[in-house]
């Protein structure tokens, strides 16, 4: 059996060892610690190991560093012009002061969707409809700066408002989307009317395009035909030049042999009576007989005893 003394040692240490791990607090990131002694706010533990008063502090609050996001149930709201519709919103907002978000105000959550609703009314109060739909922006910003301005004694920083979705009723549902329809309706006659248009264009510039091109084979055409006319008259020409030139040379050949025999003047005037005799054998009803016929007859005469004589 082990002595009484011993039993209570044990124990004794034990508790001490208990004492002192329960003091010892690591504190982890993006998270803050509010300290309390005897009930009073005595410091906020940061990152890191830290060590408390047993019996004496205590962990009020266990507060957390990060931008959070609350989503806020729809709120029905009143326009300028008398519409309701329902809003919800979504709010980003972190905590920069620990030991105000624990004693600024009691649940925190509740009181920053109330605020939300408040602000927004007052907002959306001052718009109509038209613009309440095409004006989010300008909404998400004036609602960010309120709920901020009025959130920092709470240790609380707003860094966004988002307008998450706008209802308006149902019957302005109906009349929108009829006024969508028929908006995507005009523009689709805009958008056909546009393609009916540029399609006759290029129509009316393929025939444009097609007449020049035609027009231009014709010029090219008739410029070949001209050229080739041309041509063949210019090689026409040239051959009744070779032609002339041809009898030309052979008359001059001719009257060279002629001459060349010695029997040139006597020759020539017995051809010119050979055409008198054809002309004499046709229909002609005129003779123009030349003066110097008879020597023309003496010559013949004269030419036929000596082919007969030959001595």
């Amino acid at each position: 059996m082990f002595p009484l003394s011993s039993i209570l040692i044990f124990f004794l240490i034990v508790l001490i060892l208990y004492l002192i791990l329960s003091c010892i607090r690591i504190v982890p990131q993006a998270q803050a610690y509010v300290i309390e002694l005897l009930g009073t706010y005595k410091c906020t533990w940061s990152v890191g190991l830290q060590i408390k008063i047993p019996f004496l502090e205590r962990v009020a609050k266990k507060v957390s560093l990060k931008e959070q996001v609350e989503d806020f149930a729809p709120q029905p709201v009143i326009t300028k012009d008398n519409v309701t519709m329902r809003i919800d919103t979504v709010v980003y907002y972190q905590i920069t002061d620990p030991k105000l978000y624990t004693y600024g105000v009691d649940n925190p959550i509740m009181a920053i969707e109330n605020l939300t609703a408040t602000t927004l009314r007052n907002i959306i109060g001052d718009l109509e409809l038209d613009a309440t739909l095409t004006s989010r922006e300008t909404i998400n910003t004036k609602m960010r700066a309120t709920l901020d301005e009025a959130t920092d004694p709470w240790g609380i920083k707003v860094n966004r408002v988002e307008l998450k979705n706008i209802i308006p009723p149902a019957e302005i549902q109906d009349a929108m989307e009829k006024q969508m329809k028929a908006e995507r309706e005009r523009r689709e006659s805009i958008l056909r009317a546009e393609g009916e248009k540029k399609s006759s264009i290029l129509i009316a510039e393929g025939h444009k395009e097609s007449a020049i091109l035609e027009a231009e084979a014709e010029k090219a055409a008739a410029i070949l035909n001209a050229e080739a006319r041309k041509e063949a008259m210019i090689r026409e020409a040239e051959g009744e030049a070779e032609a002339i030139l041809k009898v030309q040379q052979a008359t001059a050949d001719g009257l060279r042999s002629i001459k060349e025999a010695g029997a040139d003047e006597a020759v020539i005037k017995l051809k010119s009576l050979e055409a008198f005799e054809k002309a004499a054998d046709g229909k002609a009803t005129k003779l123009i007989i030349p003066s110097d016929i008879q020597g023309l007859a003496g010559l013949a005469a004269s030419l036929k005893e000596t082919i007969a004589d030959p001595e």
